[in-house]
């Protein structure tokens, strides 16, 4: 399954908001959409989702064609906006059973996504009653009713604490294996925690598109964690393949490590034998950051 894109093109007036855009989008993987605002990631997904009608170029899923074919397409799509408008009046459960209505599903599966989502034990509460990070999860819980393959996500994470982030982004993970999942963020340590592929666009027009492997595969690997107590350099400074240790705040520490194998396990049974509980515990993508800047600048 493949969503395919050819010399994409929107304008509004003489703003250019996309320039001959081509990519494609496969099965089984989580893409990043990084640019700046203005860049043309909002015009891409309404693009996609089916809200512009008014475009040029080329999109074709499983051999349907966008333009010809939106109807059937848009039963495959899934799509969280930035804004998430929701029903506020409505009860969690009321309002999935209202997007299935308008799916026309005949047995959706309420349970099960509300499980998925961690809704559950909420689906008897009003929407206005929720918090941020709850209502962002009712607008993804409306976006998968229908099983889509195709999930578009416009800042997925934005209002959600840290123990709500760890489990959405668990649940993005998952839904990848089997759906392509484009994502749009501005935080780019979202893109190292979810997304096997970056896509970089500005001005209109993809300047980088690139697997996360590869880049990584090409820059200095740089752990950045978090313990519950301060320890003594010289520990960490025996892992295996660390180069330098940095006590950048507290308990909060940097490992410049050789290699392109990921140390995080290592680091993981380093807090266990030592009786330390992790606070945090991710890669500085310090490559995509430098990329990130000299591309949209």
């Amino acid at each position: 399954m493949s969503l395919l894109l050819q010399n994409v093109s929107k304008s509004y007036g003489a703003v250019k908001a996309l320039k001959g855009v081509s990519v494609t989008l496969k099965k089984g993987e989580v893409v990043g959409l990084l640019g700046p605002n203005g860049a043309g990631k909002s015009s891409l997904m309404k693009i996609l989702t089916g809200y512009y009608k008014e475009w040029e170029g080329q999109i074709s899923y499983e051999g349907l064609d966008l333009k010809t074919d939106l109807q059937r397409i848009q039963k495959q799509v899934g799509y969280l906006p930035e804004n998430n408008p929701l029903y506020n009046e409505m009860y969690v459960v009321e309002y999935l059973k209202y997007v299935a209505n308008l799916y026309k599903l005949d047995n959706p599966p309420y349970k099960e996504i509300l499980k998925k989502t961690g809704l559950l034990d909420h689906q008897r509460h009003k929407i206005q009653t929720l918090s941020k990070g709850y209502r962002q999860r009712v607008g993804l819980a409306a976006a998968l009713i229908h099983d889509p393959q195709l999930l578009i996500l416009d800042e997925p994470t934005t209002g959600l604490d840290p123990n709500q982030l760890v489990e959405i982004r668990k649940l993005i993970r998952q839904l990848g294996k089997d759906k392509t999942v484009l994502l749009s963020t501005h935080i780019l340590q979202e893109v190292d925690a979810l997304c096997d592929r970056v896509i970089i666009i500005n001005k209109g027009e993809i300047v980088l598109d690139q697997a996360l492997e590869e880049l990584r595969s090409k820059q200095e690997q740089i752990i950045e964690v978090s313990f519950d107590y301060r320890i003594e350099l010289v520990a960490l400074e025996k892992l295996p393949n660390v180069q330098k240790v940095v006590n950048t705040h507290d308990f909060d520490y940097e490992l410049h490590l050789s290699g392109t194998q990921d140390m995080r396990p290592a680091v993981f049974d380093f807090a266990h034998d030592n009786g330390l509980k992790i606070l945090s515990l991710q890669f500085k993508n310090e490559s995509l950051e430098q990329l990130f800047k000299k591309l949209t600048s």
